[in-house]
């Protein structure tokens, strides 16, 4: 089958619409910002400045701005160098600093460095394959993108992207979760996944959306350069990053349920692009 863009999401609902990031006062913990069991957690206002002077792996910082002073100032450090920062309760920064003297914000350590999408498209020179490229539209679960990203090494995908909000990160859950994958395989963490997405059609990749709105999946024709979008839990994919899909696929529901765990459908979706490429 030629390849040929379907451009007639029309009926993707409005609702699956996100809006701009706005950080609020406080913060509850939530699947996103989840437990920080094997983390590396700097604690402290002037342990988290020398942190950030001296460009260390970090992954988020929590903070409670309640507490005013050098607060301001980590928070501007950490915008200049992309760092995500979450405003949290109080309340939760001494749960996780189990009763210290936190001063208002705990830095946590990333478990392994991101890259570049550049990366990814390097690696898949590299092994002088067509890119295959996985792209997460919003897993906040950790456990979710711990599967997907243990299915997508194990089915040869050559890197992860993942957004800098609303998504799970590289955190001890996930590398549990992963099995061991998430050392291997690379992850770009990106401010915009519409603008990763251009940068890959620029790289020659065809872009594949899931949504009930699509293709069966079976009947697709998934060889060559491929990117492939996975939505969110609740709301699949964004308008925007769905109007960015050149493809949409679809899983056949036959049961009373018309959905799947994101990781599930992932690997199924996954899979099928395997056996298409022998």
């Amino acid at each position: 089958m030629d390849k040929k863009p379907n451009k007639n999401f029309k009926n993707i609902k409005e609702n699956k619409d996100k809006k701009p990031y706005e950080p609020k006062k406080q913060v509850p913990s939530s699947s996103a910002e989840e437990d920080t069991e094997g983390m590396s957690l700097i604690i402290g206002r002037n342990p988290v400045i020398e942190a950030l002077k001296a460009d260390k792996l970090i992954d988020t910082i929590f903070i409670n701005r309640e507490g005013g002073g050098s607060l301001s100032l980590i928070v501007k450090m950490a915008k200049e160098k992309e760092i995500v920062v979450k405003e949290v309760s109080e309340q939760k920064l001494s749960n996780m600093s189990k009763g210290g003297a936190h001063q208002g914000v705990i830095a946590m350590g990333a478990c392994a460095e991101y890259v570049e999408i550049e990366d990814i498209l390097a690696l898949a020179k590299e092994r002088n394959e067509d890119p295959f490229v996985i792209i997460c539209d919003e897993i906040e679960d950790p456990h979710n993108l711990g599967a997907i990203i243990r299915t997508a090494e194990s089915a040869g995908a050559h890197g992860i992207i993942i957004p800098k909000r609303r998504s799970a990160s590289l955190n001890h859950t996930v590398f549990k979760t992963s099995a061991g994958a998430a050392s291997w395989l690379p992850v770009a963490r990106v401010p915009n996944i519409p603008a990763a997405i251009d940068e890959l059609k620029k790289n020659g990749i065809w872009i594949y959306g899931t949504d009930a709105s699509g293709e069966d999946y079976t009947k697709a024709n998934l060889k060559g350069a491929i990117g492939l979008v996975i939505g969110s839990e609740g709301f699949g994919m964004g308008r925007l990053v769905a109007s960015k899909c050149d493809f949409m696929l679809k899983l056949p529901m036959k049961g009373k349920i018309t959905s799947l765990n994101a990781s599930v459908a992932a690997g199924i979706f996954m899979y099928e692009i395997v056996r298409q490429r022998g």
